[in-house]
């Protein structure tokens, strides 16, 4: 299995050496990184909190194997699901588009003083 930084490091440097790419290919490209970006901060966040991925599915109301998958960058949660995976978390969560690099963090929440 290649690790997200092996596949950004083998990327790049098809990128360095003028390897061009179709728009389709580029576009699905984009796609998978990102949804490596949002497992990789959903993982970070769980880890954070010490809690497994089925205590994170019990919270989140999905299932463990959903949680494995979107983790591993199997899939590209939609605006709701990252709303309730935020909520199971106690997080915010920070998505950062610019260009073509993105920033995915789940951060503890901020309590405000009563």
């Amino acid at each position: 299995m290649v690790s997200h930084a092996q596949w950004k490091l083998a990327r790049d440097k098809k990128i360095a050496q003028g390897f061009s790419e179709s728009p389709e290919v580029t576009k699905h490209r984009e796609e998978i990184r990102l949804a490596w970006d949002l497992g990789q901060a959903v993982y970070d966040r769980r880890a954070e909190l010490g809690i497994s991925q089925t205590e994170l599915a019990r919270r989140a109301g999905m299932t463990q194997p959903q949680v494995s998958k979107l983790e591993l960058g199997g899939t590209v949660p939609t605006v709701p699901l990252l709303a309730r995976l935020a909520r199971a978390m106690e997080s915010e969560l920070h998505l950062k588009l610019v260009g073509e690099t993105s920033q995915v963090v789940f951060t503890a929440q901020e309590h405000e003083a009563a």
